[in-house]
């Protein structure tokens, strides 16, 4: 009954599929899509069948953006074990569904095979100005937004009345700052560099981060590496991806639910999994809940084996070795830091719009109140999968554009996103990786019933005005 709810919340925003194609309306307001990963897809869906002018730049040669492994565009982290943590039903876009034949969790490349197939079900590969780098994106006197490009005919300035920044946040690698202090004579890498196991055969691997990369690249170390450890400075609830044979995020609530309903579901999740700070990883210091989900079917066995070997935080590099602050090292010829990523725009004057720490605040994780025009597409941090609230995200643009959409008062955009924000800050413990951190069954009902109300206003803004008689809008008693 839950899930069933939960799906029919989803249902609500979808768009109807492209059947043929619709007629672009000159009269509405002009847009420039940015990337065409899971989230610029999506957006660029959603405005080709609302009829919105756009054009559309990816800077490699394909879409797919992060699924794509060794994707020409050099921003892809993807690696070759690499498969979803969101079960397919629930990552899926609304209107076109994986395939029946994949498994509950889908490989990178079954990803990125979706992907190719939803652009060119719904005709939108033409749409895509390739190998085109976005260079810059300026706002004007006027509120409209130049976008300087460079591609295969050379620079181009255009300007646009909307831009959808869809550039995703997983490409821009945080190192530890500042770095541990001592030398290290072998090498380093952060996770975005890592693609096989072949990097990792026979050395003496440590493995340095608490999320899914780290676990997942732990993993493969313990299977092919000489020697491999996990240094975790903060230790994490760890999921199962199954629970009584069942993908566990199908055990979905409906978004009306407050977020201490979603704590309580990753809570039973944290207990029926089984803590592994037995198994020598940190304690917790947060309650399941408190934290992005962390999932893996590997790592218990791995620590159990011995084949991996649990550390605590860095105190310092040594050589040849790693000293943790234990005061036990271990050998080390290579360190993948699984540290994260920075949020950040390479084409927008930070002057304009920066995220220290990753902290940018958005209503709805995608309008910034100060640059009307400006649209942030996927630029969050969900508890389940960003595809779904991307394209939620790309039709609630699009109704804007197209006139179908009007939203409430500045005030109150700013009043809804302060709260949302400290909600989020109470939610959550205290890191760069949680400022961007929603619910996804609460994110599409929330955004869902703004898009409602949004088209009330709407509404009674293109209503005729009737004059009350007698009032000077009254003409009915006037003389040619």
């Amino acid at each position: 009954m839950i899930a069933a709810m939960a799906y029919l919340v989803k249902q609500r925003h979808r768009a109807p599929a492209v059947t043929t194609p619709v007629p672009t309306d000159p009269s509405l307001p002009r847009a420039c899509v940015i990337g065409a990963g899971s989230s610029g897809i999506a957006a660029a869906k959603a405005l080709a069948e609302a009829g919105v002018p756009f054009d559309w730049f990816e800077q490699g040669s394909v879409v797919g953006g992060n699924w794509v492994l060794d994707n020409p565009n050099g921003q892809s982290a993807c690696y070759e074990t690499l498969e979803i943590n969101t079960s397919c039903p629930r990552m899926a876009y609304s209107d076109f569904p994986m395939p029946a034949d994949y498994p509950a969790y889908a490989r990178h490349d079954q990803v990125a095979a979706y992907f190719d197939a939803y652009v060119d079900h719904f005709a939108l590969r033409d749409r895509i100005t390739f190998e085109t780098t976005v260079v810059e994106v300026a706002r004007e006197p006027d509120g409209s937004w130049t976008v300087r490009t460079d591609g295969p005919d050379g620079t181009r300035t255009r300007t646009y009345d909307a831009v959808l920044v869809a550039n995703g946040h997983h490409w821009d690698p945080r190192w530890p700052d500042p770095a541990y202090p001592g030398t290290f004579d072998g090498e380093q890498i952060h996770a975005h560099d890592y693609r096989s196991a072949d990097q990792l055969r026979g050395r003496d691997v440590v493995v340095v981060g608490s999320g899914n990369s780290a676990l997942d690249i732990s993993v493969e170390a313990g299977r092919v590496a000489r020697s491999a450890v996990l240094s975790q400075r903060r230790g994490q609830w760890v999921l199962r991806k199954y629970l009584l044979g069942r993908p566990s995020d199908q055990a979905a609530l409906p978004g009306w639910l407050p977020w201490w309903a979603t704590a309580l579901r990753l809570r039973i999740g944290a207990l029926t999994s089984g803590n592994v700070a037995r198994l020598g990883l940190p304690q917790p210091e947060h309650k399941p809940g408190q934290s992005h989900p962390v999932q893996s079917e590997g790592i218990r066995e791995a620590l159990r084996s011995g084949a991996v070997t649990p550390k605590p935080a860095i105190e310092r590099l040594e050589g040849d070795r790693v000293v943790f602050v234990d005061g036990t090292s271990a050998p080390a010829d290579l360190i993948v830091w699984a540290t994260g990523y920075k949020v950040s725009f390479p084409f927008l004057d930070p002057s304009l719009l920066a995220a220290p720490d990753n902290e940018l605040p958005l209503w709805k994780r995608t309008v910034h109140p100060d640059l009307p025009g400006l649209y942030f597409i996927g630029l969050l941090q969900p508890v389940g999968a960003v595809m779904p609230l991307a394209e939620a995200q790309g039709v609630w643009v699009a109704e804007t554009l197209a006139g179908r959409y009007t939203p409430p008062p500045a005030d109150e955009v700013r009043r809804q996103m302060a709260a949302d924000h400290e909600r989020n800050r109470r939610q959550f413990y205290a890191s760069p990786r949680h400022t961007m951190e929603v619910d996804f069954d609460h994110y599409l009902w929330d955004l869902e019933r703004e898009r409602r109300r949004g088209a009330s206003r709407a509404t009674t803004s293109r209503m005729p005005v009737v004059p009350v008689p007698g009032s000077p809008d009254d003409i009915s008693g006037s003389r040619p």
